[in-house]
């Protein structure tokens, strides 16, 4: 059977679990090398040990995204290493926590962090790798949210951020022929979402969709295959939510 990605590279960002271990065994099973990014270094080589089970190759590299000199860094290593960068993924993101209590409690010091690690770093990570996206004529993704359409935490508002930093991004790189995308999941069957959110909200949220059915993590990994695949090459500068129809109905946290 063809795999779509053979013999390509791709980024994945907030790769030590959930989602974004998803997306890195979603495109390693399609061939893919994986270039593996986060903080959260230990349980990162947990993913790649995940991966090199399945005879998957991957590297991982320790990189704080809040941090423009890291991701710089990180920029001119991947250079050296690899001529060609054909995806990034920018799955990580602060979703959890304080981010989503009222804004008016939110210190500036926060607020900064929030914006640097999902709006911002989309950006720089693809500028730090543009000329490898731009010699595969690659795709960048980020992951945004259904809470970013009608926000009402600090979350939503950094995402709405991100949603507006990929269509500029888009206009940004198209030159070089990169295409930028964005995936807004609703509610999904990720660790992270059945461990932070409490269950009467979890219900709530998901009660608001179209289609009465559960998302999960492998419906954003199918939709992010096909947004970076050859079948997706002339979609660009597109936000493509993947939530039943939770849009349709609006979004309250």
């Amino acid at each position: 059977m063809e795999k779509r990605f053979e013999g390509h590279n791709v980024v994945v960002t907030g790769a030590a679990g959930g989602l974004g271990r998803g997306l890195a065994q979603g495109f390693g099973r399609e061939g893919a090398h994986l270039i593996l990014v986060d903080s959260a270094e230990a349980r990162l080589k947990e993913t790649a040990e995940l991966l090199d089970k399945e005879g998957i190759t991957s590297s991982t590299h320790g990189v704080n995204l809040a941090v423009e000199a890291e991701i710089k860094s990180f920029g001119a290593e991947i250079l050296c290493l690899h001529e060609r960068i054909d995806v990034l993924l920018n799955n990580a993101g602060i979703a959890y926590g304080e981010i989503h209590q009222p804004i008016e409690t939110i210190s500036q010091e926060k607020w900064l962090l929030y914006f640097s690690v999902n709006t911002l770093a989309p950006l720089f990570l693809g500028q730090a790798l543009q000329p490898a996206l731009a010699k595969a004529s690659g795709v960048i993704i980020n992951q945004t949210s259904s809470a970013s359409f009608i926000p009402a935490n600090a979350y939503g508002l950094t995402k709405q951020g991100l949603n507006a930093m990929t269509l500029g991004m888009a206009h940004t790189f198209g030159k070089d022929d990169i295409r930028v995308v964005a995936v807004a999941p609703g509610i999904m069957e990720t660790p992270a979402s059945k461990d932070s959110l409490p269950a009467e909200t979890y219900a709530r949220v998901q009660g608001m969709q179209l289609l009465k059915r559960h998302g999960t993590i492998q419906h954003i990994v199918d939709l992010s295959l096909f947004l970076a695949s050859d079948a997706a090459s002339f979609i660009n500068c597109e936000i493509v939510s993947c939530d039943a129809g939770t849009t349709m109905r609006g979004w309250r946290y």
